[in-house]
């Protein structure tokens, strides 16, 4: 469910071996668009298997990979519409907080956590991925460990081999989704602002700075929660190398006129400094400026010449 670049990467991934067993969810206009254009992923067209929520109804396994503004009432209704007494449901959006929302909706017992690091961009209906190597990929896991793994962790492993997707069974998911945050914040949002390539975080050190600071509170707010981050993370390399030029995925947003998931990642992380007492100041600024951002590119500030202040 959700077909952009981490949806088309997963699709990727799955088509050979599952064939038409592997349904895209849509309906409407976007389904027609779907069976019209298919998916154009690394220069060739797919043509996916379409299935309105309805007729998905029932399904073993639904990988959730909307955009996090895409994550409201009407698609909950949807994945609603979907999930039977036995689905399973994992969600690779970005940010903390979307398996409390689905699981919110359906029931926490549907719910794998899990997440996924891939380096994908969509231009149009277009997405382009490197290979990615066996440190990127879904991971993948239950909330909490008791006794070994679980039924459902072992029989998702069978189900990912002999797949082109690069999976990982998680002993520490809770961590990973709380890492890959601490990532997105830091890395994510201040090239969106300054609108340059990654190579700035190496080359400035005061976007460095900047990235330092959201990192610790990230860290901060996620010990208040009991999850302890391995302080290093963002300063070392924990997947893929990258090109000094490239645009993560909230300045991708920007460049495209798209809204950003800036709710997602600062958004969520000042609510929940909030409520457990954690301060939060360099992500209250850049949650700040990436939405006046959103509202200049809306046309907010499109003054007249005339118009007095």
């Amino acid at each position: 469910m959700g077909a952009g670049a981490v949806g088309s990467y997963i699709y990727w991934g799955l088509e050979e071996k599952l064939g038409d067993d592997l349904w895209v969810i849509g309906q409407g206009e976007r389904a027609e668009r779907l069976r019209r254009e298919g998916l154009i992923i690394n220069g060739q067209q797919y043509k996916p298997c379409v299935r309105t929520p309805r007729e998905a109804h029932g399904v073993d396994l639904l990988i959730v990979s909307l955009k996090y503004t895409g994550l409201n009432e009407d698609s909950l209704r949807e994945i609603g519409e979907i999930v039977d007494d036995h689905t399973t449901i994992i969600s690779v959006m970005n940010g903390i907080n979307s398996e409390e929302i689905i699981g919110g909706y359906v029931g926490y017992d549907h719910m794998l956590y899990s997440i996924i690091k891939i380096s994908a961009q969509r231009t149009s209906n277009q997405v382009t991925f490197p290979l990615p190597s066996e440190r990127m990929g879904i991971f993948y896991g239950e909330k909490e460990h008791k006794d070994g793994y679980t039924e459902r962790e072992l029989a998702l492993r069978e189900f990912f081999e002999g797949t082109r997707l690069i999976s990982h069974l998680s002993d520490h998911i809770l961590v990973d989704i709380w890492s890959k945050f601490s990532l997105n914040i830091s890395n994510n949002l201040p090239q969106a602002i300054v609108g340059c390539g990654a190579g700035a975080y190496l080359d400035s050190p005061y976007l460095a700075d900047v990235a330092d600071h959201l990192r610790q509170e990230v860290a901060a707010v996620a010990a208040a929660r009991g999850i302890h981050l391995d302080p290093s993370y963002g300063k070392t390399v924990k997947g893929d190398k990258v090109l000094k030029v490239a645009r993560y995925s909230t300045l991708q947003d920007l460049d495209h006129g798209r809204r950003t998931e800036i709710e997602a990642f600062s958004g969520t992380l000042i609510r929940e400094g909030l409520k457990l007492g954690v301060p939060t100041p360099f992500n209250q600024v850049i949650y700040d400026l990436i939405k006046t951002i959103e509202e200049k590119q809306a046309g907010k500030f499109d003054y007249d010449p005339d118009e007095m202040f």
